[in-house]
């Protein structure tokens, strides 16, 4: 039976859970890039992590989340994306900013907390970035979803999530209408200058790949339409 986790036992898990370790085992080194510490320090956590029943791990096939290490993740997660929502719908906080807060908010709160700020927003599906927010019982809605950047000249795209770990490329995409539910009409692709020409609410914005990277979206329907 695992022990009540601390706070990097947690970030481990949630780091895990964001590689695909509910499905498939998660390379060690995969784990250090997303955490940014070093390989040795990895594998002792990956060791000690699994001796404590949150994963299996096997150094031929990676670290893959037991069903505790799942649900653990998944209850970090929920924190995390309550807090950044509440900060910006309650406390005005822009969307580039609530991340970093909610990163050392998530650890502190108490559950009795984490649940009147779900009831004080209406049991919210969605963060401000449109990432889905798990359930109080722990389940977490799945998209097929493609990057904005993998879409072509003709396509109409509904934005449904933005990466939320760069503060400066969330300010610019705000300013470009590229939100979540924003409509966008992929116009044109250069493929040799690798620029995208697209209208979003009317205007015309030129970015390359790299000003897409972390946007992600699925094409319009009107079923499927905010």
């Amino acid at each position: 039976m695992a022990n009540q986790p601390t706070q990097a036992v947690q970030d481990y898990l949630k780091a895990i859970h964001r590689l695909g370790g509910s499905d498939d085992g998660v390379a060690s080194g995969k784990i250090a890039t997303e955490l940014g510490v070093k390989g040795p320090s990895v594998t002792g956590m990956l060791k000690r992590l699994a001796d404590a029943g949150w994963i299996e791990y096997a150094a031929g096939s990676g670290a893959k989340l037991t069903a505790t290490g799942r649900a653990e993740a998944l209850r970090v997660i929920r924190r995390h994306r309550l807090v950044e929502l509440f900060l910006m719908q309650v406390l005005k906080l822009d969307w580039s900013e609530v991340d970093a807060e909610a990163e050392a908010l998530e650890h502190a709160i108490s559950p009795r907390l984490e649940q009147a700020i779900s009831d004080y927003l209406g049991e919210p599906g969605e963060d401000p970035h449109g990432h889905p927010i798990p359930s109080r019982t722990g389940e977490m809605k799945s998209r097929n979803l493609k990057r904005l950047s993998e879409f072509r000249a003709g396509d109409t795209v509904v934005v449904r999530e933005a990466q939320d770990d760069n503060p400066e490329r969330l300010r610019h995409w705000r300013a470009q209408g590229l939100t979540p539910g924003a409509c966008v009409r992929v116009l044109a692709y250069q493929e040799l200058d690798d620029l995208f020409e697209v209208e979003v609410d009317g205007k015309l914005v030129r970015l390359g790949s790299e000003g897409l990277i972390g946007l992600r979206g699925e094409l319009f329907t009107s079923a499927g339409a905010k």
